[in-house]
């Protein structure tokens, strides 16, 4: 692969989006968008084949950028950033094929919002992946103020403050851990990789510690930073809550593992625990508030809150099977949750209505249309065969060996999850057809050659999931050592304290 494929794939959407804002008409916007994203996608896919798994950053592109504070322009990618990286290229395309009637401006920033992405996932310099992370509010903030529902702008306003709150709050915690570096090297730097050789306890190191986890909980959303989940969630465009479930929410998930846990090492194993137990909570309390919605897609905003809550389980139960399970579990959900954002801005766009209760018997009437919505919601419960099962199972399984009971009661909590999501399918696909479903037609061939390629990697991954793991793997076992390297060496030191006297 060239060398500057990771800058390609960030700049060319954003380029790409700056250009469409000029176009004369909307379907030349729409079918750019198209293009961009398949290139994009090919060069993702390219990146996935020539990795080599063997747990280093690969792809590197480094150049200076403002040399007298040791900052470069940084982009690679690892075994950890690999899938989070994919599933952003595999799935940006679905929106411009699926979704249509929408202005040059909305597609502009549909593709402004996927380069800020890629740049975010890329960065190996923190100054620039906060500069990165900061700009994908940027085209959130304009597609739910400008395309939203009537209560659009309540909606920004609460996903805007929350976001800026916490992204400020890591602004300090990125200064604090840089001058720490200063003061023991001597030099500045903002790399990622050097950064890491710090090993921060005490003093002023657990609020740092505190804002990164707090900017990243409030973008996962985590038990109890959700609270704008759900009116963002509700209010935003069919793709823009697509790329908020699939996509955004993820590189908060990515983002804590990529710099907590390797920068805050002893505080994060202090306080695993008690973020283990919100993730928990979040899971029961989001399951239960979803069983309640009549609206759909505010149903799937709970339901994705709930599914992030075991992705956050995973990286707090600190093992090798966990975190692989989160990993894996971030493009288990972004192909599953998702997608099933999208099956329902189709609906919405054909009927003109969310709520279930006007809704029934649609699998009569469109039965491609809902076999591909249970698969994605099969996938989203864990049914065996499925990506879902794959990456909730080795969560268990760490969680299990972190905790027997948390473990335990971790496995018993999705339970909830398949209960809501299979009533919520019960009734609107196979109850008695409304008036309204009456007016349903089934996907096109287009639309069918569009969400197809998805099905196969719900079920490629559920059937060969070694292919994916062996990729991410390495990367995690050299994660975790670090991550309990800090712990043994103070004990190491603490014996000689104790021999000495």
């Amino acid at each position: 692969m060239f060398e500057s494929a990771l800058t390609v794939m960030i700049f060319l959407p954003i380029v790409a989006g700056a250009l469409i804002l000029f176009c004369p008409a909307k379907g030349a916007a729409r079918i750019t968008g198209f293009f961009v994203s398949l290139i994009v996608l090919m060069i993702g896919v390219q990146l996935f084949i020539d990795f080599d798994g063997q747990g280093g950053m690969q792809f590197v592109y480094n150049t200076p950028w403002i040399p007298s504070l040791g900052i470069n322009f940084g982009l690679g990618v690892d075994g950890i950033s690999l899938l989070v990286l994919l599933t952003s290229a595999v799935l940006f395309p679905l929106v411009f094929c699926v979704l249509k009637e929408q202005s040059r401006a909305f597609y502009a920033n549909l593709l402004l919002c996927q380069g800020a992405m890629l740049g975010a996932i890329c960065a190996t310099d923190l100054v620039v992946f906060y500069i990165f992370w900061e700009i994908m509010l940027v085209p959130i903030f304009f597609t739910i103020g400008i395309y939203g529902g009537p209560r659009r702008l309540a909606a920004t306003m609460k996903i805007t403050l929350y976001t800026i709150a916490g992204s400020l709050l890591m602004l300090v915690g990125i200064i604090y851990v840089a001058n720490c570096y200063h003061q023991q090297f001597g030099v500045w730097t903002f790399d990622m990789a050097r950064l890491s050789a710090l090993s921060l306890s005490g003093g002023f190191a657990g609020w740092a510690f505190l804002m990164f986890m707090i900017a990243f909980a409030i973008k996962i959303p985590i038990f109890p930073f959700h609270t704008w989940l759900p009116e963002a969630y509700t209010e935003a465009p069919p793709a823009t809550s697509f790329v908020l479930s699939a996509i955004m929410a993820k590189i908060g998930v990515y983002g804590m593992i990529r710099f907590v846990l390797p920068f805050f090492a002893l505080e994060f194993i202090s306080w695993a625990t008690f973020f283990l137990v919100l993730g928990i909570i979040g899971m029961i309390y989001c399951g239960i508030a979803a069983i309640g919605q009549k609206d759909i897609k505010r149903m799937l905003a709970f339901c994705s809150a709930s599914h992030m809550g075991i992705i956050a389980i995973g990286i707090c139960a600190m093992n090798v099977q966990s975190l692989t399970g989160s990993l894996f579990q971030i493009a288990a959900h972004a192909t599953s949750t998702g997608v099933l954002f999208l099956f329902v801005g189709l609906m919405e766009e054909r009927l003109q209505t969310r709520n279930i209760d006007a809704l029934g018997g649609l699998a009569y009437r469109a039965p491609i249309f809902a076999t591909f919505f249970a698969v994605a919601m099969l996938s989203c419960v864990g049914l065996p065969g499925t990506s879902g099962f794959i990456g909730e199972f080795l969560i268990i399984l760490g969680t299990v060996k972190y905790s027997m009971f948390l473990g335990l009661l971790t496995g018993f909590t999705l339970i909830v999850g398949v209960c809501y999501l299979l009533w919520m399918f019960q009734r609107v696909f196979y109850e008695k057809e409304s008036e309204t479903s009456a007016r349903f037609t089934d996907l096109t061939v287009g639309e069918v050659f569009s969400f197809l390629p998805v099905m196969i990697i719900i079920f490629a991954m559920g059937i060969f999931p070694q292919f994916f793991i062996s990729k991410i793997e390495p990367a995690v076992q050299q994660q975790i050592a670090q991550l309990y390297a800090p712990a043994q060496q103070q004990v190491v030191a603490n014996e000689i304290s104790v021999t000495d006297k």
